[in-house]
């Protein structure tokens, strides 16, 4: 770590913890000379398996072909998920609520917010008519597949990248957002791409892939684990760790909070994100395909984009459906 790490008391981590608003939180500019050590639940990553690599024989973003258009809300087909979930009354939705930008809570609002849970909103109005029938479960990232699984949650949309070992247990939708991983530092800190990094703590979510690339990546980085995105963001502000990595979407809501920070580098992963749903439910994939299909075509994937992602940059053309049947 550098000597004499320039560390922000952290406001902002305390007011981001508090809830994430929709201005970005200022942390004052005290600053303290220290080499800070890592808190009670962070530690350097040991010795981790790389991040799973796609041999060829699977092609994770294929999904399964729309069986036709989107039937009028309320008057799915008799028997099939969508008509279970409308005679529910509700769609049970697995989502974030911390990561700003994608899936947060939103205190001003008082009310879940974000890139993912629109996509959840435009599910649901699809069922129903109503975007707003509609019950939200938080999910961890390690309880996503496990939530579908037990029939916990019919859909889990929470930057879940698609991957063949994942489809082991859950189906995808087509790729509805492509993100990559990137970095976040202080703007100070002169640093501009990974490789900058080598032999300093770089923090990252454990169980992630982030984490695992970061340990196999050739710039002899010093993974930093903990429970929670926030937690990382908490350590760059406080100087604990001298960078965070993930997918840039999550990094992006983290540099809108704290103008201290920004995100530099260019993209070292693909990170493909589909809305996840139970293996036996392949009827409520291709229904949900062919939603996808009309928004990228009707303009509302764009819009989308407008409201939440133009820190990433202006909008780009919505990810090809890519199909396996």
């Amino acid at each position: 770590m550098r000597s004499g790490s320039r560390v922000a008391v952290a406001l902002a981590a305390i007011l981001t913890l508090a809830g994430c608003s929709g201005a970005p939180s200022v942390p004052t500019d005290v600053e303290v000379d220290v080499e800070r050590p890592l808190p009670v639940g962070a530690q350097e990553a040991g010795e981790l398996d790389p991040p799973p690599s796609e041999d060829g024989a699977c092609d994770p973003t294929a999904s399964l072909r729309p069986s036709g258009g989107l039937p009028q809300p309320g008057q799915m087909p008799a028997g099939s998920t969508m008509d279970e979930i409308v005679d529910r009354g509700v769609l049970i939705a697995g989502v974030d609520q911390t990561t700003y930008l994608m899936g947060y809570r939103d205190p001003t609002a008082e009310r879940l917010s974000g890139f993912d849970i629109d996509l959840v909103h435009e599910l649901a109005d699809a069922l129903f008519g109503d975007p707003n029938r509609v019950r939200f479960v938080t999910v961890t990232s390690d309880q996503r597949e496990e939530a579908l699984e037990e029939g916990t949650v019919d859909v889990v949309v929470r930057t879940m990248t698609v991957t063949c070992e994942r489809w082991e247990r859950v189906n995808f939708s087509t790729v509805y957002f492509e993100a990559g991983q990137r970095l976040l530092v202080h703007r100070d800190s002169g640093y501009s791409d990974v490789e900058d990094l080598a032999g300093e703590r770089v923090c990252s979510a454990r169980g992630s892939t982030s984490l695992r690339r970061l340990a196999a990546h050739d710039a002899g980085l010093v993974p930093v684990e903990v429970a929670d995105w926030s937690d990382c963001l908490v350590m760059l502000q406080q100087g604990q760790v001298e960078g965070f990595s993930t997918d840039d979407t999550i990094l992006a809501g983290m540099a809108r909070q704290d103008p201290q920070l920004h995100v530099v580098g260019d993209r070292f992963s693909s990170e493909p994100y589909g809305m996840a749903f139970n293996k036996d439910a392949e009827d409520f994939v291709r229904f949900a395909n062919a939603l996808l299909a009309q928004m990228r075509d009707d303009g509302t994937w764009e819009r989308m984009y407008d409201d939440w992602l133009t820190d990433l940059g202006p909008a780009p053309d919505p990810p090809t459906a890519n199909y396996r049947d």
